[in-house]
């Protein structure tokens, strides 16, 4: 059997009371950060274009544009322009083992499947289970090596949304291999684009839209090379290499003994590149517990496993250079004692006490103890001009599964960010109350006409 008929297998034959309650809550609380992040991503240029392009192009009305009181569209094209604006803002949510960004593409594409559908809440839930799981698990196969080869996330992010969309089709197991299989030769997408660029969020709508295809052509029969994840050549060798696991040996052990959506997802509590959040935090620790004004550093010390110097723009003008810069992060983290929502804004991304601290940064030796401990984090130390000095280890980064998720600070996050696509308080309430309880829900429509502003 070949590692995408085995993993369509278990895929297919696992229902909703086979989820433990966690994982169920976890995908609702993806909804509620995937819909929060694109509310702050819609007035983006690169949204606004996708978006105008899709409504040019029209269509077969399946599927509704969040934010956005005009005609639907078909499923694929409503999934890729409400999957770019989530990700555009850089707000989403990350697996921590390779910084893919699952949730945009899952909940894009199971929203707007579900709309096509008819699906429930409880179907929609149990779709982006499942379709985290695919994704998370064929994702550790290439890593690191996908990334240290210069791909980008979105080769993974794919089959998420595909399986999600699969689910809702209600295919069976043959078809959702081959919807598998067509994923695996869908996708390509560069990491030097994503980081310096809106190609970033052009990612993630392709995942969503090619996703959805390939659900869509093996539900009508379409067939592609089934071993094609671990042939010779196929998706393990050429995108995992050396690093990976080519035979998929591991995408298929234990199915459903544990849960990536419980084990590895993390929602952004704050925005920018997820990479960095533990930085800005630990900076953030030690500026506030040993009181140390900003004007008082002497310099900014970053240890973190693998980490031997700065990457991405030193100085950020703009929301991509924010997002992809530690240096940003670690300085405004110690400037203001905290990091939030905030600190994507044009203010804080030009404040000259931010930038000045930024010279002071410098990387430090990688640690030795608890070195396993680290899924994403760091640790910080600041020195001061009285020969002060405080330390601060943040191992995870807020809002990392494994730390616990607490819908307060989703709810917080859902508050912050929706108001920003114009909704009307009343629907933000509305609409977030209905997540809550999404397993309950009836038809998606109930939340989908919400956000419709």
């Amino acid at each position: 059997m070949t590692v995408a008929r085995e993993l369509a297998e278990f895929l297919t034959g696992t229902s909703a009371t086979d989820l433990p309650s966690q994982a169920v809550e976890h995908a609702a609380m993806l909804i509620a950060s995937t819909v929060a992040s694109a509310a702050m991503g819609f007035g983006l240029e690169s949204s606004a274009i996708i978006r105008s392009l899709a409504a040019e192009r029209g269509g077969t009305p399946e599927a509704s544009l969040w934010f956005d009181p005009g005609p639907k569209l078909p499923v694929a094209e409503a999934a890729q322009v409400n999957a770019v604006a989530s990700d555009a803002a850089a707000s989403d949510d990350s697996d921590l083992r390779n910084i893919v960004h699952a949730g945009t593409t899952l909940v894009a594409s199971t929203l707007a499947m579900a709309e096509r559908t008819g699906a429930s809440g409880e179907d929609v839930l149990t779709a982006i289970v499942l379709g985290y799981e695919a994704a998370g698990r064929i994702g550790e196969a290439i890593t690191p090596g996908f990334r240290a080869r210069g791909f980008h996330g979105c080769l993974v992010a794919i089959f998420g949304g595909a399986v999600a969309a699969g689910r809702l089709l209600q295919l069976e197991a043959a078809h959702l291999t081959q919807a598998i299989a067509l994923s695996a030769t869908s996708i390509g997408g560069l990491m030097a684009a994503a980081n310096t660029s809106v190609a970033r969020e052009y990612h993630a709508g392709l995942a969503a839209m090619m996703g959805i295809q390939a659900a869509l052509a093996a539900q009508r029969g379409y067939k592609a090379e089934e071993s094609i994840l671990e042939t010779k050549r196929g998706f393990f060798e050429i995108y995992g290499g050396t690093d990976g696991d080519a035979g998929g040996t591991g995408v298929t052990h234990e199915l459903g003994q544990s849960w990536d959506i419980i084990t590895d997802m993390a929602i952004k509590l704050v925005p920018g590149g997820h990479p960095y959040h533990a930085l800005a935090e630990a900076a953030a620790n030690a500026a506030r517990e040993a009181d140390i004004a900003p004007e008082m550093v002497e310099s900014i010390t970053v240890s973190r496993p693998g980490f031997t110097t700065l990457t991405g723009p030193l100085h950020p003008t703009d929301l991509i250079g924010m997002a992809h810069s530690p240096a940003y992060f670690l300085a405004a983290g110690v400037a203001d004692h905290d990091f939030s929502w905030i600190h994507a804004t044009a203010a804080k991304i030009t404040d000259p006490m931010i930038h000045r601290l930024i010279d002071k940064i410098e990387v430090g030796a990688p640690p030795i103890d608890n070195v396993a401990r680290y899924r994403q984090g760091a640790t910080v130390t600041i020195r001061t001009k009285d020969g002060r000095a405080a330390t601060s280890t943040v191992y995870e980064p807020q809002g990392a599964a494994r730390r616990g998720i607490s819908w307060a600070d989703v709810d917080t996050k859902y508050r912050t960010l929706v108001p920003q696509a114009r909704v009307p308080e009343r629907q933000i309430e509305a609409s977030l109350a209905i997540i809550r309880d999404f397993r309950h829900v009836r038809h998606v429509s109930m939340l989908i006409d919400l956000l419709r502003a």
